[in-house]
This record gives C-alpha cells, structure tokens and sequence, in this order.
C-alpha cells in the first residue's frame, strides 16, 4: 500500500467514525437524562427538617427546601425521594441526629452486658453494651392509644425469623425477637408509619430487623420507656 492509499483509508475511517458519533441517538445517548424538577409542597415535618438541614426555618417549602430534602432522602435510602417532609423522612432525620451520643440524656440504663434500648417518645431503637453503641439508632414504629407497647425491662424469650401473626389476619412478622406477652421486635413489610401504630410490638423497616436478628439472641435484655406521640400516660 501506497503512502497515498495510507492516507485515503484513515481519512475513510475517520470519515465513518464522525458519521456513527453524529447518528440522531448517538449524541442523546450520551448525555445524561436532566434532573427532575423537585415540586413536593410542604410537608408536616417541614420546620425540622428545614432546621436540621440548616435551611432558613420558615415552615414553608421553596424549590431550594425541596432539593435539600429529596438529597437527604437519597442519601439515608427513604423512598420515595420526592422532597417531602413526611413523617418517614422525620423519623430517619431523629435517627440520624441521635447517632452520636443517642442515650446523652442517661433515659437507658448502661450495663455491662447488652441491652437494646427503645425510646417510645423520639420513636428510635439502638443496642448499647456498656457505654458503647453497637447497633446505632434507626426508626421504630411503637404502639397505638390502648395497645402501648409496655415500658420497664424484659428479655428476649423467643425468635421466629418467618414468623406469620395467627392473631392479626396473618400478618407477616419478619424476623420476630419476642420480649414479653407476644410482644416482638420485628420487621414490617411495607411503609413502616402507615396507620399510626402497632398493636404493640416494636416495629422496624425489615433491613432493620434483619441486621437487629443479626445481633441479638434469646436471653438478651430489652429496655422501653417514654410515651410514644398521639397516646396517653
């Protein structure tokens, strides 16, 4: 081959490159698709996440709120991330917040062995041994008005890990670590706050309970206290 034919075929080849790259779906398929505009209106919980996402405390959504919403939504894994100041999204914010020193208020009593905490009244769960956490808080959905999930000591007696509620039309209760009377921490399948409450067991998203199961084992102590919101004394 010639140094003239050399020339003709890479200028052919360059040619043929430019012509593929121009093709109609070539250029938007390399474009990335154009963030959605974020248009949640203002949520419940709007002033607390807007003061723990220190943005200006108003109590009233803006475009700005909303992305910075959807973003810690995205990061903490609470679906959906539209932007909405739910309760979801303000149960996991008190988890997250409290995941430095979540027993800084002394409400669960520190013990040599483990002990698995649930604080009715910020609706959270973590397991602390000693002074360490080793399990940090998540959300945790309690008892409703008349069917409290009961306060004081107990221990863990019993684990069913598929366990199906014969009492509550067959309802899935995965993971299952009962601690007194039927009462369980378990996983809920599904939207965890739908409802309001429990019938008493402490619920947990079933990522949760699986990781909770992990840990835990019969003979293990749990500690509750506080009074969950919306119920009596």
């Amino acid at each position: 081959m010639t140094v003239r034919q050399s020339a003709g075929a890479a200028a052919a080849l360059t040619a043929a490159l430019l012509a593929v790259l121009t093709l109609p779906g070539a250029a938007a398929s390399a474009e990335p698709e154009p963030e959605r505009a974020c248009t949640a209106g203002t949520g419940p919980y709007q002033r607390e996440l807007e003061a723990h996402l220190r943005r200006p405390v108003d109590g009233v959504q803006s475009k700005a709120d909303c992305v910075a919403v959807r973003a810690f939504q995205r990061g903490q894994g609470v679906t959906p991330a539209d932007g909405y100041a739910g309760i979801l999204t303000f149960r996991t914010m008190t988890a997250v917040a409290a995941r430095a020193n979540p027993n800084a208020a002394g409400d669960c009593p520190v013990r040599e062995h483990r002990v698995t905490c649930v604080d009715m009244e910020r609706q959270l769960l973590w397991v602390q041994s000693g002074r360490r956490v080793v399990f940090a808080p998540v959300p945790i959905r309690t008892g409703r008005d008349d069917q409290e999930t009961r306060p004081g000591w107990h221990e863990i007696y019993w684990r069913s890990k598929d366990h199906v509620s014969t009492l509550y039309d067959d309802s899935p209760m995965p993971y299952a670590q009962f601690f007194d009377g039927g009462q369980a921490l378990h996983g809920r399948p599904g939207q965890l706050f739908e409802h309001g409450g429990s019938a008493g067991c402490v619920n947990l998203s079933v990522r949760d309970a699986e990781r909770l199961w992990d840990l835990l084992t019969e003979g293990d102590a749990v500690y509750v206290w506080g009074v969950k919101p919306g119920t009596d004394d």
